[in-house]
């Protein structure tokens, strides 16, 4: 998956800076994973028969992917790093992430999707961590 990601990265003319290529592009892949599960976790919540008792769920989902999206958006644009709203992003979506894994655990032993979405948000909350503790 982090392929062409990676292939991006190191031919974008101004390079990562500071920032460690593999945790990048790892967190790039994890943040547009995770934003695409916790989409489609959301719709499946439409679909379940008690969808008013996932409620709390479908939103967290929606929030998360959102931020997740929009993290992934900032850590792929290279030229003119803000370095402080960088980190900023990353621990938003960590927050993101933790909070929506916390729910979607709730409902995993019903739904197995949202045990699919957990395990999304672990993955990208632990890899916005690793890109934080990374930099300098």
């Amino acid at each position: 998956m982090t392929h062409h990601i990676s292939a991006m990265i190191g031919a974008h003319p101004k390079g990562t800076g500071s920032l460690d290529k593999e945790k990048l592009a790892e967190c790039i892949a994890a943040c547009f994973e995770c934003a695409q599960t916790c989409t489609a976790c959301a719709d499946a919540c439409l679909g379940e028969d008690m969808v008013a008792d996932l409620a709390v769920c479908i939103r967290t989902d929606l929030d998360c992917a959102d931020i997740c999206a929009a993290t992934g958006n900032v850590l792929t644009r290279l030229t003119g790093t803000n370095t402080d709203l960088t980190r900023e992003a990353l621990q938003a979506c960590r927050t993101a992430c933790a909070v929506c894994a916390e729910e979607c655990e709730r409902h995993a032993g019903m739904h197995e999707h949202c045990r699919i979405c957990a395990e999304a948000c672990h993955r990208c909350e632990n890899a916005c961590a690793a890109l934080l503790d990374s930099m300098v």
